[in-house]
């Protein structure tokens, strides 16, 4: 038992470096940019709070886990910005090989579950995988209308790139995405805080 917790508390420690991957997303105060740790949470949290929006009925333990874990493989991958497309080339490669040295520090059985809810998680065909990758997509949308589309301004962020970003969000959700488009997109793109390109 000893040697099996000091293993876990190892992967813990490693894991805390999650707290130091940066995000382009700023804090609702505006003032810094959240790491990958606090998307993780808030996320978490808002899987809580809004399940019962799915389009289909999810395991709600099995969607957090997967929101709590997906982005551990940033700790070697980093972050990849979503409208960066030269860094979105080697992304999977790099967020692979991640998840092997990553999820490989457990015992063969924790880091099998951890490698297939990762992978569930990616290719975003269960109910749960859709409904953590509309979360994933709408919170980063969230937090830039609180901040009055700050992120999105400093990276010249067009409707194009935002529409693109979100062609499968709906799939979780259908309602929580209507709802994204009516009270954070629209009325930033009518303040010219996105940039125009085609209608919504």
């Amino acid at each position: 038992m000893e040697e099996t917790l000091t293993q876990l508390f190892a992967f813990i420690k490693e894991i805390d470096k999650e707290k130091l991957i940066g995000r382009q997303t700023y804090l609702t105060d505006g003032m810094r940019k959240e790491n990958d740790a606090e998307h993780a949470w808030h996320m978490a949290v808002m899987v809580l709070l809004f399940s019962e929006f799915a389009n289909e009925k999810i395991d709600v333990l099995r969607t957090i886990s997967m929101l709590l874990i997906h982005d551990i493989v940033e700790i070697d991958a980093g972050d990849t910005y979503a409208y960066d497309e030269e860094a979105k080339k080697t992304q999977k490669e790099r967020e692979q090989k991640a998840a092997d040295r990553i999820f490989g520090l457990l015992t063969k059985n924790r880091g099998t579950f951890l490698m297939e809810l990762w992978k569930e998680f990616e290719a975003g065909e269960t109910p749960e995988a859709k409904f953590a990758r509309t979360m994933d997509n709408l919170q980063p949308l969230f937090l830039n209308a609180c901040t009055e589309g700050k992120a999105w301004m400093e990276h010249g962020v067009s409707l194009d790139q935002i529409l693109k970003r979100n062609d499968r969000t709906a799939e979780g959700s259908e309602v929580l995405w209507n709802y994204a488009k009516k009270h954070w997109i629209e009325p930033n793109l009518e303040k010219g805080r996105i940039q125009r390109g085609k209608d919504l």
